[in-house]
């Protein structure tokens, strides 16, 4: 664990500037003073090596978010709240009427942090750079050309781009006078971040990240003048440091989070859980026994909890999951099918037995026998260490066994093997969460479509872990992703979450929302319930959206 005598190392490392990488802002003192601390729980291997390209996902400045202030993007799509878009780097973003093409003003008066000017050259050459290199593609752009049109930039791509608007706008963006020298983007650690953003690294050590703010940044006075990064062994160690006032602002799950953290200050501590469209479902093998039986899922989808889970294994940081579509409530209330709307999961025990019997099953001395003749069995598993989905799995597995007679075990792994296990398809069911975004569609693109197992390699599929294979639900979804109009991409939504409820491809478990904690000591202006123009989680594109709307507490 990272104590204080890490943030006093930080401290003197920053008064010193050694060990210092990256560009330096020009001019004297920067904004208006004071610090913040930001910190994650992944241990201190993030910081043996510096890596500051925002394109390779591992790094030490994506895995602790401070790529976030260094490498601005074109706009941000806000998750909660309208789910509005905010050009940032461009001053106009404007799609045609099947998100096909995207037209982009860049913003006038910007400059890179080594004081040469940011131009539409520099969003060409980071498009044509993802275009070019495959691995860099991160978000499944699939662009086919960019071209400059007038002052413009002009993105084509070779679908429609409505679900996926987040991804092509919040690329960072990239100086192409640096990166055209660089020989190959995918590897290349880019220890001289230079950047549009309101940060330069002046330090970076072990021990943690220092940036400064720059004087000339083209959004105005940077309220806090300097960041400090910092990696905790644990979310136990992370916790202390919240506690204490070591660390301002994190993102991790906090076991009763009004007790250990909100009442240990609750004039300026916060914990606000985003409910984004995002619930965590038990994605189940549907490829093999018992959960490639539909029966057995609709009956473990009529006796799992839901209420238990949102109290006991999320401690309530966000809403019960009601729908039976899957959809969290209130965010996801518009997008619910009319045949649906509501209807509540709820447990039901003695209609579950009923689907069960129905389909051929019975009981011998209490334990679930299945049509074959077999006891049913199977595990759920989920990493250790994961406090909310391990006691998650408990829960469920104990009730299932309690209901259904089922033998439901429990294994928590390390968390690369878990990761491997469900990207092979080496289990019978995982508590996951899914994909996120402005509509509900990541969530059913995540269990349902079949494209990713004709995406597979090397055994390994990107989503749909559970290999479900259901070709109308496939086309259903691509139909809504190329849909030209919202009252198209309605009626295909509503066959897609009939399937879901019909075919039960996953079983919805709960809410899932974007954590984030932060105290008011120092600053003021955080996102909040209140104030949703985006989530306090430090990691995400919009952190630094949340950084200038800052301002000095008791001003």
């Amino acid at each position: 664990m990272i104590t204080a005598s890490a943030i006093a190392a930080l401290g003197a490392l920053a008064l010193t500037g050694c060990s210092g990488s990256g560009s330096k802002a020009s001019g004297g003192s920067s904004a208006s003073g004071g610090s913040l601390t930001i910190a994650k729980p992944d241990g201190a291997a993030v910081l043996t090596t510096e890596i500051n390209n925002p394109f390779i996902s591992t790094g030490s400045g994506v895995s602790l978010g401070y790529d976030r202030m260094i490498f601005e993007p074109l706009a941000m799509v806000n998750p909660v709240g309208k789910n509005e878009t905010t050009p940032w780097l461009a001053s106009k973003v404007e799609w045609n009427a099947d998100f096909t093409q995207l037209t982009v003003t860049p913003r006038a008066g910007v400059k890179w942090s080594d004081g040469k000017p940011f131009t539409a050259d520099d969003i060409v050459f980071t498009y044509n750079l993802i275009k070019n290199n495959p691995a860099l593609d991160l978000g499944g752009l699939k662009l086919s050309d960019i071209t400059k049109v007038g002052g413009n930039v002009v993105l084509s791509f070779s679908e429609s781009k409505f679900v996926k608007q987040g991804d092509v706008l919040q690329v960072g963006i990239v100086p192409e006078h640096q990166w055209k020298n660089i020989a190959d983007p995918t590897k290349d650690a880019v220890k001289d971040a230079v950047g549009t953003g309101p940060y330069t690294i002046q330090t970076f050590s072990s021990q943690g990240v220092v940036l400064k703010a720059r004087t000339d940044y083209w959004g105005g006075k940077v309220p806090v003048a300097q960041l400090k990064y910092l990696e905790y062994n644990d979310n136990t160690g992370l916790l202390r440091g919240l506690q204490s006032g070591e660390t301002d602002w994190a993102q991790i799950f906090i076991t009763d989070y009004q007790k250990n953290y909100v009442d240990k200050d609750p004039k300026h501590n916060v914990f606000w859980g985003a409910n984004i469209l995002s619930p965590d479902m038990i994605e189940v093998n549907t490829t093999k026994a018992p959960f490639n039986n539909v029966a057995f899922r609709k009956a473990v989808n009529m006796v799992v909890d839901r209420k238990a889970h949102a109290e006991k294994a999320r401690s309530n940081a966000g809403p019960e999951l009601k729908s039976v579509t899957g959809i969290p409530q209130p965010t996801g209330d518009q997008y619910i099918a009319p045949e649906y709307k509501g209807q509540d999961l709820k447990i039901d025990v003695d209609g579950a037995k009923k689907v069960l019997t129905d389909a051929g099953y019975t009981w011998k001395s209490g334990a679930l026998i299945d049509p074959s003749g077999k006891p049913v069995s199977f595990t759920l598993q989920d990493p250790q260490g994961w406090n909310d989905y391990v006691t998650g799995i408990q829960l469920i597995a104990t009730q299932i066994k309690k209901t259904l007679g089922a033998d439901a075990k429990v294994a928590t792994p390390d968390a690369d093997t878990w990761t491997t296990n469900v990207a092979t398809g080496n289990f019978d069911a995982v508590l996951h969460w899914t994909g996120s975004g402005s509509n509900p569609w990541h969530i059913y693109d995540d269990v349902m479509n079949g494209a990713y197992l004709d995406q597979a390699s090397g055994g390994k599929v990107a989503d749909n872990f559970g290999r479900y294979n259901n070709p109308e639900a496939t086309a259903l979804l691509k139909e809504y992703a190329s849909a030209s109009d919202d009252a198209a991409r309605a009626v295909a939504l509503n066959k897609i979450q009939k399937i879901f409820v019909d075919d039960v491809p996953a079983i919805p478990i709960g809410t899932h929302p974007q954590l984030g904690e932060y105290n008011t000591w120092k600053y003021t202006g955080w996102p909040s319930e209140d104030d949703q123009y985006a989530t306090a989680d430090p990691t995400q594109p919009w952190a630094v959206q949340v950084l200038m709307k800052l301002k000095p507490a008791g001003k």
